[in-house]
């Protein structure tokens, strides 16, 4: 048996299928498109479900792909086994209504046998237990001997997902060897041992389920399959796991070398280095296809994962960031086949840097609070952390629960693990609840099932802004209907529309539906599956009839305003890369009528200078009147000509380029101008950070500016009336009244400094003694809270052994501080807890240090009260009765 690489076999099996007419077909970004109930790509069919359902027509009946994965349910399980990962690729041969069964079973088998060589003595397959066609193909046809055909139930050899497309399924099996098995003598595929593996999965997708469960023959049956590429090759390189795969081991190696431990040695190490492995994977395939680190959805999946890794890092003693280090060697090995991460190199290992840098900062943070909640628990005499403080740890810091139970038991404590897991579950379940997923397509699927499947919308748009167009359908309250009359709120199909429907980050047109003694107002329009174009809106008079003809007109001014900031979009972008670089990248966009909004990876803010560079440019090319111009081609020629295609953005075979002269060229599907002239003028109003490494610049063109001068001017004038000086005199004007009031705040400090001297003596005299220690409780006016931290540590610095704590109300709102001598912490005093209850009483919470803390409240009105109970509270610290 060939030992081959993991790159050598995608690529066999894409050159296979390409043998037998297939459509080989680039992987799909992980960011799901145009699907609702998929956080992250999952499956080499997932990006494909439109075509399974017919709800768009494939490029090409035959397709073969080989598709990034990412799956995270087992996420806790990567690392303590040697199968379990969060990142993988999926070879998959798939038919839409074109070949079915008996080619599928024979070109896998042809395949296995013939170009990966695998001995067919070894192999065995399992199939649905009344699926006799695929037993006859396997049996009849390939001639695999009947014993080596193993029948299953629905459970493990059917393939189903709710409603909709569905169908039993095939499984091949590689046999590992009598040393691999459990010994049982029925021990065959399907066993739990490790003798059978199952690589490549034929799904024949043949039968429709019902809402009553109901299975109806497809008519145009449709093939499916997948090949997990990392476990075949384990099997064409005879390991016994994913990690010690050529291109997997070459990482893991990389890992090795950095934290200087040798893999095979310790189980506790090789989790690891596992972990690590596994995770740098993830985090360089996610960050190239534009996922950025957040605390929400696949960002929070990215956060999780990367996070994950760094700190298994320093389990193994990393103490410097690494991960970017590593990066560097999933690029070198995946790049000929993912050609995105070269191209994104630079930019994945800043943001992995970042990342991981934000990371240490936060987990030194985590550990801080660990300490103080370890010091709590001592003080009470408790054994056992809540968990509810556990999840915090986890969920804020990324301290997983093994992290924290580690710890705790070095100090001899537990940790609440069914409290935890409550939290988790309530976690989960708000994410079930904010991702459920409730159908085989999710998008749009309630108003596309309304829809008739033959249904279709011509988009006349970009050179008309008005069309007769007939009536297709009318939806109104969720359902269909044949007519619609005055005030009632409505969604039409049209058959041709010049109406842009919202995409590429552009809104939607606005306009109007006329016919005879009828008109209807367009507020929003939306594209879904198979050009079916809807245009949402209310009947202003008149009755809309299903097969009526209008006339659909798109509002002209609102068009051409969003059009100057989608042309001023395309030159914000090439500007920038100008200015800042070619590392530049949109990272997401917004158009509208009013306004644009352009986010780009770019790692720290921009200067003064720098924006004024970027926004003289832009203006420099609308002062050129340079033409725009549209053209249609196909994909490949788009990327000669040099076009900027989208991050993460999936195009098909023809694509539609839009050129501004030398200067800009990207690929878009939206509304321009014709002449960059016709922006009028181009401001950017604000640039600031939304994510690591992303930037956002939001700006204005034509009226909105004009609009813009005219406010700054109002807005001046009234200034110059207050201060009774003209424009031209409002810098020096403004200048001196700077320099008089920073002469008064001197002179206050002063006063106020003079005034705290003389509080200090009352303060110090009023301390009550407490076991020894003085205690000091009091409130005082005219403070802030930095004012008051201030006269804390003054006080403390009058007494040897004591502590101080000290409020003041300052616009209705209260503020604690606290402090305690170095002695009076010795002796047991904790002052962060205590103001913790003390701030309690006044409605509010804080903590802190045992000789400094602080804290907030809400109830004015109970400030005595709280700090009459500060000498109470301590003398309980110290054991005092």
């Amino acid at each position: 048996m060939e030992k081959l690489g993991l790159n050598e076999i995608r690529t066999r099996f894409l050159e296979f299928f390409r043998g037998k007419d297939h459509l080989i077909l680039p992987s799909f970004p992980l960011i799901p498109q145009k699907d609702k109930s998929l956080l992250l790509i999952n499956a080499g069919m997932a990006p494909l479900k439109p075509y399974f359902t017919g709800q768009e027509t494939p490029p090409k009946k035959r397709i073969a792909t080989c598709q990034k994965c990412i799956r995270t349910p087992d996420i806790e399980r990567v690392g303590k086994t040697a199968r379990h990962g969060t990142f993988f690729e999926m070879l998959g041969n798939f038919s839409f209504g074109d070949y079915f069964k008996r080619e599928a079973i024979e070109w896998a088998w042809e395949f296995v046998t013939q170009d990966l060589k695998l001995p067919e003595e070894r192999l065995w397959v399992s199939i649905y237990e009344q699926d006799d066609e695929a037993f006859e193909i396997w049996h009849r046809v390939v001639g695999l001997p009947e014993h080596k055909i193993v029948r299953m139930g629905k459970e493990d050899n059917f393939w189903e997902i709710g409603t909709g497309p569905c169908g039993p399924c095939s499984e091949i099996y590689f046999d590992r060897g009598l040393d691999q098995g459990c010994g049982k003598p029925d021990c065959g595929p399907g066993c739990d041992c490790d003798r059978f593996v199952e690589f490549w999965n034929l799904v024949f997708t043949q039968f429709n389920k019902d809402e009553e469960g109901n299975y109806h023959p497809l008519p145009h049956p449709n093939i499916d399959t997948g090949m997990g590429l990392e476990r075949i090759a384990a099997i064409m390189q005879g390991v016994d796991s994913l990690f010690e795969v050529d291109t997997i081991k070459d990482i893991l190696e990389h890992v090795s070398r950095i934290a200087g431990v040798e893999y095979g040695k310790s189980y506790k190490t090789d989790v690891s280095l596992r972990v690590i492995t596994d995770h740098i994977r993830s985090t360089t395939f996610m960050v190239g296809d534009g996922i950025l680190p957040s605390n929400e959805g696949r960002g929070y999946v990215l956060r999780r994962i990367l996070r994950r890794a760094a700190r298994h890092g320093r389990l193994l003693g990393i103490e410097e960031p690494f991960l970017s280090q590593l990066a560097k060697t999933v690029i070198k090995q995946s790049h000929q086949a993912y050609p995105e991460l070269k191209q994104r190199e630079d930019y994945i290992l800043r943001i992995i840097q970042i990342e991981e840098e934000r990371f240490r900062e936060t987990i030194d943070q985590g550990l801080a609070y660990l300490k103080e909640y370890i010091d709590d628990l001592k003080q009470r005499g408790q054994k056992v952390l809540d968990g509810s403080k556990a999840f915090k740890l986890y969920d804020t810091y990324g301290f997983p629960l093994d992290l924290t139970r580690e710890i705790l038991q070095e100090e001899g404590l537990e940790v609440d693990e069914q409290g935890f897991q409550q939290e988790m579950e309530v976690q989960r379940e708000r994410a079930r609840a904010a991702h459920r997923v409730t159908d085989y397509m999710g998008m749009d699927s309630n108003i596309y099932k309304l829809i008739d499947a033959d249904a279709s919308t011509n988009f006349v748009g970009y050179h008309a802004l008005e069309s007769p167009s007939s009536v297709l359908a009318i939806i109104k309250d969720e359902a269909r209907a044949e007519s619609a009359a005055e005030g009632q709120e409505i969604a039409v199909v049209l058959d041709q529309t010049p109406f842009y429907a919202e995409g590429g980050g552009q809104v939607a047109d606005q306009g109007v539906l006329l016919w005879d003694n009828g008109r209807m107002e367009i507020r929003d329009v939306k594209k879904l599956f198979g050009n079916k174009v809807v245009h949402y809106g209310k009947v202003l008079f008149g009755t809309l009839k299903q097969g009526d003809v209008v006339q659909a007109v798109v509002d002209k001014d609102t068009r051409l305003a969003a059009a100057r900031n989608h042309t001023a979009t395309h030159l914000l972008h090439s500007a920038l890369r100008e200015v800042l670089g070619p590392h530049v990248e949109q990272a997401g966009s917004l158009v509208t009528p009013q306004r644009l909004r352009f986010d780009f990876s770019h790692f720290s803010a921009l200067s003064s200078e720098e924006i004024l560079k970027v926004e003289r440019l832009v203006n420099q090319k609308i002062m050129e009147a340079i033409p725009v111009e549209v053209v249609e081609t196909t994909f490949d020629k788009a990327k000669e000509m040099g076009a900027i295609a989208l991050f993460g953005e999936k195009y098909g075979d023809i694509v539609r380029v839009v050129r501004i002269g030398d200067f800009s060229i990207e690929l878009c599907g939206g509304t321009h101008l014709t002449n960059t002239g016709q922006a009028g003028m181009f401001k950017i109003l604000s640039e600031s950070g939304v994510a690591a490494g992303v930037r956002r610049i939001e700006a204005i063109t034509g009226f909105e500016v004009y609009n813009h001068i005219l406010n700054q001017e109002r807005l001046i004038g009234d200034i110059c009336r207050e201060l009774k000086t003209n424009p031209s005199d409002l810098e020096g004007r403004i200048q001196g009244l700077v320099a008089q009031i920073k002469e008064q705040e001197r002179e206050i400090e002063q006063l106020r400094a003079k005034l705290a001297s003389s509080l200090v003596d009352s303060l110090v005299e009023s301390g009550r003694d407490v076991g020894g220690i003085k205690c000091i409780a009091a409130s005082v006016e005219g403070q802030d809270m930095e004012g008051l931290r201030d006269m804390v540590d003054v006080v403390k610095d009058r007494i040897k052994l004591g502590v101080v704590v000290l409020a003041t109300v300052k616009d209705g709102k209260v503020h604690f501080a606290a402090g305690a001598t170095k002695d009076a912490v010795a002796k047991g005093a904790h002052v962060g807890n205590l103001l913790r209850e003390v701030a309690k009483i006044a409605g509010g919470g804080g903590g802190g240090r045992p000789d400094m803390a602080q804290a907030g409240g809400k109830d004015a009105g109970k400030v005595q009260e709280a700090l009459d109970q500060v000498c109470v509270l301590l003398a309980k610290q110290l054991g005092i009765n």
